[in-house]
Formats: structure tokens, sequence, C-alpha cells
């Protein structure tokens, strides 16, 4: 048994108690023979068998016992690769370093993400262990080029060396097609046997050589390394096999070993036909990811700072610190994310948002860097630099959701993993069985035309030629890239139109989730509303007198005085509540406050404040005891709301959010606040009916004035969950879930994050917390509920095209496979065929660019409506 020890920086521990949990925690593991945590140093040490337990489930045992274990996340481009395969080996290599947590790569977008121990593991150990699978990792140098900047150079030195190779190849063979023309169409009539004095067939041999051995040398050192070092097979192999085989069967017929014809065209034209594909692959991969790379450029490259004495410096973007003012004149972009602090524009976001129409900006507003100022003069406080500005948020994600791939991939890695080695046997067999019962079969394959590109089939070729020619046809026809290209170029393009259009997944897991939601749970307050609360009512009610204790001074001694209601007027009763709700930072709190001091009341601040979440506020305002909130909190206080029930149910049936005041024990009045229902609610939620969704509305309002606002925007009242509390929305998303449905829950405050962890999908509307943003699934860079209906839109029509391509590649394979194992493909088309597949993969996923969301799609194209 084989042991690693592993060092990990443990954040969270704050006892020697927290320790012995860790260490309780690891050595329950299976494989872990000792752990020991040190709270004093914040380190865990664990010995394990990596063959028994792996690094990543020492990580989940930790930080499922409640803490942090310190991981470093690292992406590395990585060139040479040439299919799913390839990707496969590349992974296997990373995860194989002492300290990796778990890595994907990514054949798609040529790169590998890695989480690792950064206690135990160094760059140049992830390096190493790519270059030792048989590739070439995109090094950081250390010099100024970003890390985006230095792949985009790798892949443009892939390029060019391909199209270096695909012309190096189709000079020399270009007179091939000359030779083939007259063999086959004109029956050898016009090309001499010599020509120059030398045999036609050694003819072909110079020029065929320098092709397979310039443009073949990298295929025959990948295969090697993939079947020597890394005891797999790839698409190399594939193609290292197929050539060869052409090659070297006519190299030995030839020196006139063995009678036949010669294939030095076929050898040398498999090569250049490969090549090409994979000049045409690199192009179409560096143009999937144009969209973001333009984003990025996109940036400010300067900004013109501005001193409290109104001097002004211009200074490169990287020289902005936190806290810098900024002026924006018009037509510039907003260098970086800020606050306005002066002026007044509209700012056109689109290239955030996907908003068309631009923003009005005013002092107070925040703004987003590298956002076009449209008119007025603008100054700007910097308030995220550099990697924390919205842009890098934005395209970090799409990265990130480019390198997580849907579930069906896990379905295509399985079918990879098996299909070259099966490919490799099917061709064998079938040769095999060409050479043994060659009659039998012809008999199958006779009076088919396509023969004659074999040159006649079996009766006009010996056994064992063309048991050699379908060997290499059975293995060229064959293309992993295919099968591997169909799900990532799907994904790292629809994830990049999620972004151009306001919408960002967290993951191609996440784009896929996205289209089996079958329940839209809307928070209301924010989310379906504005939620800018505006006081609309106050309502005094009239007091009944002075009224002594009925029982006298026992019962008085006892505390059972009936508490007499005091009768306050109406600005009494708010200046009150808002002196209660001063310290509070709810919504409703503020519009109450902000109402006050709009109708010129003075307000005092309370000598003691408490919240009661989900209820109200408890406070002592110049004396006395003031509550405002719900009817829960005036009865747990022992105040009986009754005497403002009929205030209560009139301002709740017009859908404003009522709240109850009570003053020294007595219900004195009510209160009402409104938030305006956003203009594309109705539309956002007509649109989920009608792709036959179901809509639910969950608040923690009252049920009144959530069932108004419900009917307001078209969802039926059997759909409202309401008076919810904030701790328990997470626990009302989950019956809803245990009946069976995949819900996406939609909110924007912290107190919806617990809910957004536990929908099936969780998306956070744009004008939401950092904290339910995070919690969340999916981000809606605006705040507008139609773009609810854009990301299942975007998921369909993603999980749409990556159909589409596995049809193409599947479907490529299951047909020609076939043909060519009974000896109906020439190798040289097979080749050509094999290219052409990858090509016609991407170039389908190439073609989603041009979808736009506003609109359903369904497989093929056709538009729903």
């Amino acid at each position: 048994m084989s042991t690693r020890t592993a060092h990990l920086d443990v954040r969270g521990m704050s006892c020697a108690n927290c320790s012995q949990t860790i260490s309780d925690a690891l050595v329950s593991l299976d494989g872990v023979s000792e752990a020991n945590a040190n709270f004093a140093t914040d380190e865990a040490t664990v010995e394990y068998d990596p063959e028994a337990v792996s690094l990543a489930e020492i990580y989940d045992a930790v930080e499922t016992a409640g803490y942090e274990a310190e991981r470093s996340s690292r992406s590395i481009g990585i060139t040479d690769m040439t299919c799913a395969n390839c990707a496969e080996t590349n992974e296997s290599a990373l995860e194989s370093v002492p300290g990796v947590v778990e890595a994907e790569v990514n054949y798609a977008t040529d790169e590998a993400t890695v989480a690792y121990n950064p206690s135990d593991v160094s760059l140049e150990d992830l390096y190493v262990a790519i270059e030792d699978a048989g590739y070439t990792p995109v090094r950081d140098d250390g010099g100024e080029e970003s890390d985006q900047e230095r792949r985009d150079a790798a892949r443009q030195a892939e390029i060019r060396k391909h199209r270096r190779l695909t012309l190096f190849g189709a000079i020399l063979t270009a007179p091939f097609l000359l030779f083939i023309a007259d063999r086959l169409l004109l029956d050898g009539a016009i090309l001499p046997e010599t020509i120059l004095g030398v045999e036609f067939g050694w003819l072909e041999f110079l020029l065929a050589t320098p092709v397979y051995l310039v443009l073949g040398r990298e295929f025959l050192a990948n295969s090697y390394t993939a079947l020597a070092k890394n005891r797999t097979a790839n698409m190399d192999v594939l193609i290292a096999l197929g050539s060869s085989t052409a090659y070297v069967y006519s190299l030995v017929v030839l020196l006139g070993l063995l009678a036949g014809n010669l294939y030095f065209d076929t050898a040398a034209l498999i090569l250049v036909f490969i090549t090409l594909g994979n000049y045409l692959e690199a192009r179409s991969k560096g143009r999937a990811g144009d969209a973001l790379r333009k984003l990025l450029e996109m940036e400010a490259e300067t900004a013109t700072l501005v001193d409290d004495e109104g001097n002004e410096e211009e200074v490169p973007l990287e020289d902005v610190s936190v806290g810098d003012r900024m002026k924006v004149r018009p037509g510039e972009k907003v260098p970086t994310d800020g606050v306005v602090v002066d002026g007044q524009s509209a700012v056109d976001e689109s290239m955030v948002t996907g908003e068309s129409v631009p923003v009005e900006k005013e002092e107070g507003d925040e703004v987003i860097g590298s956002t076009i100022n449209e008119n007025g003069v603008l100054v700007v406080e910097a308030t995220k630099v550099g990697s924390d500005t919205a842009l890098q948020g934005i395209v970090q994600t799409v990265k990130e959701a480019q390198s997580r791939q849907p579930e069906i991939q896990n379905l295509v890695d399985r079918i990879s993993a098996y299909f070259v080695p099966a490919v490799i046997l099917n061709a064998a067999f079938w040769g095999l069985v060409w050479f043994l019962f060659p009659d039998a079969l012809a008999g199958v394959a006779s009076g088919i035309p396509v023969l004659e590109l074999v040159g006649g089939g079996p009766a006009a070729l010996s056994t064992f030629e063309f048991a050699v020619v379908v060997f290499a046809s059975a293995v060229l026809i064959a293309c992993p890239c295919a099968l591997g290209l169909a799900t990532p170029a799907a994904t790292m393009v629809g994830s990049t139109l999620g972004a151009q259009n306001g919408v960002l997944f967290k993951g191609g897991d996440i784009l896929e989730r996205a289209r089996d939601v079958d329940t839209v749970v809307f928070d209301k307050t924010g989310t379906l509303t504005t939620g800018e609360m505006t006081l609309t009512d106050v309502v005094a009610l009239e007091g009944d007198g002075d009224r002594a204790a009925a029982d006298g001074g026992d019962a008085a001694a006892d505390g059972g005085a009936v508490v007499a209601r005091e009768s306050l007027d109406e600005r009494e009763v708010l200046r009150l509540a808002a002196s209660a709700e001063r310290n509070s930072e709810h919504p409703l709190a503020q519009a109450i406050v902000e109402g006050a001091e709009e109708r010129g009341l003075e307000l005092t601040d309370p000598e003691s404040f408490e919240n009661v979440p989900g209820q109200g506020v408890r406070a002592t305002v110049e004396g006395r005891e003031v509550l405002v909130g719900n009817r829960r909190l005036l009865e747990g206080e022992g105040v009986d709301p009754a005497p403002a029930a009929e205030a209560m149910e009139r301002l709740e049936r017009e859908g404003k959010t009522a709240m109850l005041v009570a003053v020294d024990g007595a219900v004195a009045g009510v209160v009402a606040d409104a938030d305006t229902v956003k203009e594309s609610s109705q539309e956002a939620v007509a649109a989920l009916r009608e792709r036959g969704l179901d809509v639910m509305l969950i608040t923690g309002d009252n049920e009144r004035t959530a069932r108004a606002v419900a009917e307001r925007v078209g969802i039926d009242p059997e759909n409202v969950r309401a008076g919810v509390l904030p701790e328990d929305k997470a626990d009302a998303l989950e019956p809803i879930q245990a009946e069976g449905r995949k819900a996406m829950m939609v909110g924007d405050g912290v107190n919806d994050a617990p809910a957004l962890a536990v929908a099936h999908v969780g998306t956070a509307i744009g004008s939401g917390t950092d904290v339910a943003i995070e919690a969340a699934d999916v981000t809606l860079m605006r705040d507008d509920p139609l773009d609810v209906v854009k990301a299942i839109r975007i998921s369909e029509a993603t999980l749409a095209k990556i159909k589409q391509n596995l049809v193409w590649a599947l479907g490529y394979n299951t047909t020609l496979i076939p043909l060519a194992s009974l000896g109906l493909l020439q190798p040289v088309l097979a080749a050509g065929a094999m290219a052409l597949s990858s090509v016609s993969v991407l170039s389908n996923s190439l073609l989603f660019r041009r979808y736009t969301p506003d609109h359903d799609y369904e497989l093929f194209g056709r538009l729903r409506r």
C-alpha cells in the first residue's frame, strides 16, 4: 500500500474541539491511516492511501465538518491536444500529482482548470505533469503578457504551424490528384510509365515520403507517447495506423517483396486532409472564443484622475486604486466600477447587461467599468479595480462555466474512453474476415459502384491487399474528435452567448439543468416588484378613554389591568413609528422613515431597539414602548390587533403592505407601504406559463398583499406562499421539490440565499446582494424578470445544439464505419471524411452565435414561435 502525506491549511478553527472534530472526520474516511489537526497553527496533516481515498474526498470531509481547507485554482492552456482522449490523458496526469484535488481539461478551449493544495503543489509540478503526458503547457514566464495573451499567442502559433504543414503537404500531393484522375477516370491513358526517367512508383515514393516524415512525425510521436507512456489510444493512433499501413504496404510492394498496388497517394493525402482539418479546427476554436476576447478588449486603457482641487491627470488603468475619483467625458468609457459622486448622464451598459437602452445615472448611482458615457460629464469614485470589476467577473464566470461540462458529457466521455480501442479492434476484425472469407463477403458488396474507388473490390485486388485497404479505411473513418467537441464547443458558445445577454451561468452543468426546470418560484420584493417601497397610508385609531382596572387593587397588583388605547392623530402615529424604525435597514422601515421626513415630522432616536426577524421591530421612543410590525409581533407581546383588523384588510386587499403600530401595550394605528410591480413582471410570468411551467410566489409578506401582487402579474392564487420567514424560505422550497419538481428559485436578497442554494437552479437577479449572487447558479445582470425566460431559452438552445452536434458525430460514425468495414470506402476518402466531421461540429456550434434569446429554439433550428 502506497501512502501520501497532505498538509492542509484549515480556516475556521476556534478551539481545540474544532481540531478534534476535523481529525475525527478525516480518520473516519476509509484509506486515511492518520490525521492530526492543530488549532494553534491552523494546519492539518493527513496520511492516506491515494488508491483508497482521493484528496478531493479529504477536502470534502473537512468542509462537511464545517471548516475550510485552503486550495488554489489555476487555469493552464494546453497545446497539441487532438481529441477528447487527449483531454482525459491530461486530466489523469494532473490528478496523479500529489496535492492536486481535482482537474478538468476542456478539449474545445484547450485549457485545464486545476484545484490543488498550495502547500504541496507548485505551478511547475503541474507544467511537468502535462509535459510528461506528451503535451505542451502554456507557461507563465513572468513577463508583462497576460495569461490570456499567452494563450492566444500559443493558439496563433498552432494555427500557423498547421497552415505551414498543410501548404507543404498540398504542394507535394497536388501531382497525386492528377495520378488518381488518370488512373480512375482515364484508365491510365495520359501518364507514361516513367517521368524524367523515374519509374512511376518511385516518383510516388519520392513525393509521399517527405509528406509522411514531416506531417506524420507528430502523429507518430504522439501515438508512441499515448501507447507507451499513457497506456491509452487517441486519435493520433488511428491516423498513424492508417497512414503507416498504406505507406509501409506500398513500400513493401515497391521493393518487390509483395505483389499488389501502390498506395503512396493514399498515405500522403490522408496526412494532408487530417492536417488541413486540424488547421480549420484550430481556427474555429479561436473564433468560438472571439466574443469573450472582444469583451476584454472593450476595457478602457486609461483613466482621467481628478483631485480635490480639480487638477486632472491621465494615468494607465492599472494605476487606478479604490477611492480614486475619475472624470468621464461624453463618449468615453467608464474606466472601472464605481459610484457617481457628481454629474448626470445616460450610460450605455449593453456590453455587460445586453440592455440596448442607455441607463440614466446621477449622484449615488453605481456604474460599471467599460460601459460608455453617452452625454453628460460624470465624476466617478472607483469602488472595484483590476480583477474585482464586474467585467472581469463576467469573463471569469464564463471561463469557469466552460470548464464545467454538462452531465451529458459524462456519457460522451465514457464512450470516448473505449472508442479508439473499439475502432482498432473493429478494423482488425474486418480486415481478418476479408482476408479469410473474401468470397463470402464479396457477394455482399458486389455490384456497388463505390467499390471502383478501391480498385474494384476483392475481385480486382489480392485478398491480402483488400484486407489491408479495409483495415486502413475502417481505422481512418472513425473520429473521436467530433464526439469530443460536440458538448464543449456548444457549451463554450452558449455560456458566452449568455454573458452577451446579461445571463451568467456558473457552469455547463447549470446550462443543462436550467433546461429541465418545470417550476419557477419568484421572491416578491425586489424581484417581481421594484423593491422601492413608499409610504402610502397612515391610519390612526380612535381611543377608548382611560379605563381603570376592573378587578380592583388585587387585579392591578397581579398585572391584570386592562390597557387603555390612547387616541393619537395620524402625524403622531407616524412620528412614533418612524422613530422606532429609524435604526432598521429593512426597505419597509426606510419607506416609513422617508415618508415621515417628507411630511416634515421631527424624529428622535429610540432609546432601545430590537429587530424581530419576519415580524417587525420593538423600540423605546421617548420612554414609550412602540411596536411596529405584523399581527404575530403584537400577539406575541400580548397586544390585541383586532381594533385595526378592518383597516389592515382594506389596505392588504389593495396590494399594500400594512403594519400595525402599538404604543404602550395598545394598538394605535396602521401604516402602509406599497411596492411598484415591475413593468416586465406580467410579461415574464405569461411567457413562462406559455412554456408550460408552473409559476409560484414566495414572500414574507402577508397573504392578502401577496395574493394581490400575484393577481397583477398572473400567478395563480394557489401558487402563493405568504408569511414565510427568511430562515424558512429554503424549507418552503423543499416540499415543492419533494413532489418531483425541478424548481428555479429567483431572488435578490440575503434572505433568499439559502433558498437559492437548495433550489434545482438558484437564480440571483442583478440588483441583488453579493450574498445572493454568490449562492446562485445563474446571475442575471439586470433586474428584469424577463431575463429568467432568456436564461431558460439559452439553456434549451445550448442543449439542442449539443444534440445536433452529437447527431453529426455519432450519426457520421454509425453510418460510415460499417461502409468502411465492408470495403466500400477508399482510405483517402475516409481520412477526408474524418477531418470534415470535426470541422462540421465546430461550424455547427459557431452558427449558434447568431441565436438571440428573444424567442424559443427547437432542435435543428426550428423556432417554436
